[in-house]
């Protein structure tokens, strides 16, 4: 993300002596992507931020994945995945891994305890509020996080989790190998939001201020990559990872609203690349918010039948009425998974309830990924098997 900010204390040229009020020198690290060649942040710190003094395995929850096969659409319903415990459950260790591939993992989680101070060395995150409140610390500042925000993470960047409120802190974790930013045709040769792009800088919200937390021993979770795939060591630290007495850069964590997101429409029904809001290797995330639908006078709203042969489409329904999928026994908190090589579109009676429709509340959000997702243990627990019949009213040995 190429939308420069600066926070706090920083010297007036990069790589020279930064010294603090008794004359020590202030520690300089680079955080960048792409080895010295992509967007990074420079950031002050007041204890060395490569000291540790202990390493040890930490064991990730259920990490296993299950091919999708027969290959069906498939219906999840994460709402069944929330426990009775869920106050002692926290946004980070509390996960459960729901879809995954090489390239992108899925998870779901209800929480309301605070998570440790973690980072994820695999990718960046995007997570998705689904509901109730919470305060991200992280080494860059504190971010605010609501019902409908989307909270981008950077690879590597330390931060933990404080669900705030009395409601259950409800969270789609998107979790990528790669990096997730705004989309390259949204985007000038020199990283600025286009006019035809459907949000702006202003609707970014970045860190203001320095967050600087005193600590000794202080442990720190971090998911990384391994010889036999994903795996966890616990990190203890000297000194306290909040450090950071300033930073200025174009790397750094932010939340976008998806009410921010100015919907794409057309006189007849657009594809659903127009709903696109972040990208990421092999993946794309889109989402679908209420809007007025197409005003042509023999239009169809609601989706045509199509085959995304290159592509399996998550769709994951977090407020309103989908329209597409009325009598599916899709609702609230369902994950609808339709794979590459078997063609998707509306629920019988859909198309002929959409027209004359001025007016769609809906609000979902996709993720369309270029390999195959398999089903993760949170996933097999919350499938609804009776969605793949829906479309012909009946299933096997009826």
């Amino acid at each position: 993300m190429a939308f420069y900010r600066r926070v706090g204390d920083v010297p007036p040229k990069r790589h020279t002596q930064h010294r603090t009020a008794a004359g020590g020198l202030h520690y300089e690290e680079l955080v960048g992507e792409e080895g010295f060649s992509s967007d990074s942040s420079l950031l002050y710190h007041t204890g060395v931020p490569s000291a540790i003094v202990d390493a040890t395995p930490w064991e990730l929850p259920d990490q296993s994945l299950t091919e999708n096969r027969p290959l069906v659409p498939r219906h999840l319903e994460l709402h069944r995945l929330t426990g009775q415990d869920w106050k002692a459950v926290d946004p980070v260790t509390g996960r459960r891994l729901v879809l995954g591939n090489a390239d992108v993992r899925i998870s779901y989680v209800v929480a309301g305890e605070t998570s440790p101070l973690y980072r994820n060395a695999v990718g960046d995150e995007c997570v998705y509020v689904e509901s109730g409140t919470a305060t991200v610390e992280t080494v860059f500042g504190v971010l605010e996080a609501g019902q409908g925000d989307y909270v981008l993470i950077p690879r590597a960047t330390t931060h933990r989790w404080i669900p705030t409120g009395s409601e259950p802190l409800r969270l789609y974790a998107i979790e990528a190998n790669s990096h997730i930013a705004p989309p390259k045709r949204y985007l000038s040769r020199y990283g600025q939001l286009l006019e035809h792009a459907p949000y702006c800088e202003r609707d970014l919200h970045g860190p203001t201020e320095p967050y600087v937390v005193e600590g000794t021993d202080v442990e720190v979770l971090v998911k990384h990559r391994g010889s036999r795939g994903i795996t966890g060591t616990r990190y203890v630290c000297p000194t306290h990872p909040f450090d950071v007495v300033g930073w200025d850069g174009c790397l750094y964590p932010y939340t976008f609203n998806i009410a921010d997101f100015e919907p794409i429409t057309g006189r007849v029904h657009q594809p659903p690349p127009v709903h696109q809001v972040f990208e990421g290797q092999n993946f794309v995330i889109c989402n679908f918010v209420p809007r007025k639908v197409d005003y042509h006078p023999l239009s169809i709203p609601v989706p045509y039948y199509h085959s995304n042969v290159d592509s399996d489409e998550i769709m994951f329904y977090c407020g309103g009425n989908y329209e597409a999928r009325k009598g599916s026994g899709i609702g609230q908190g369902s994950i609808s998974l339709h794979p590459g090589g078997h063609s998707h579109g509306p629920q019988p009676g859909a198309v002929e309830r959409s027209i004359g429709a001025e007016f769609f509340d809906e609000l979902a959000v996709m993720v369309d990924t270029f390999r195959p997702m398999e089903l993760g243990e949170g996933g097999i627990a919350a499938e609804d098997d009776r969605y793949a019949w829906t479309w012909a009213g009946r299933g096997p040995g009826s």
